[in-house]
């Protein structure tokens, strides 16, 4: 498996656990049959849960991206050193992301969208010139 498909197959687990905090913090808000359900008036969840539900949202519409991003690379046979540290800066940047807005750090969540967003623009560009 190649480095980048290696940060692609993370990025997607990284996804797939992004909305546990959330949930469980409804189900510790809500109870679980209401969190399972759809209660009339629910209790607001604490800031961090709503923040954690936005970074899972914001990581759903940063990941179709960097699939077709990897995936063409692939295709096309297109991996050397801009293509590595590319895919390896979005996924650690978007770990960095979660925890970082998730407790509400204002200055550092901008700073690691924009690493991750330099990591896809990375692999961008080897593709196109």
């Amino acid at each position: 498996m190649s480095t980048e498909l290696l940060y692609l197959t993370l990025s997607v687990g990284l996804t797939l656990i992004l909305w546990v905090p959330y949930v469980l913090a409804r189900v510790g808000t809500q109870g679980m049959s209401d969190a399972m359900g759809y209660p009339e008036n629910p209790p607001a969840p604490p800031a961090w849960a709503k923040r954690s539900e936005r970074v899972h949202l914001n990581m759903v519409e940063n990941l179709s991206p960097f699939v077709a991003l990897v995936l063409v690379a692939h295709v096309l046979g297109v991996s050397n050193e801009m293509t590595v540290i590319g895919a390896t800066l979005f996924f650690w940047a978007r770990v960095a992301y979660a925890a970082v807005y998730t407790f509400g750090i204002p200055y550092l969540r901008t700073l690691t969208f924009v690493v991750s967003w330099v990591g896809m623009a990375l692999i961008f560009v080897e593709l196109v010139f």
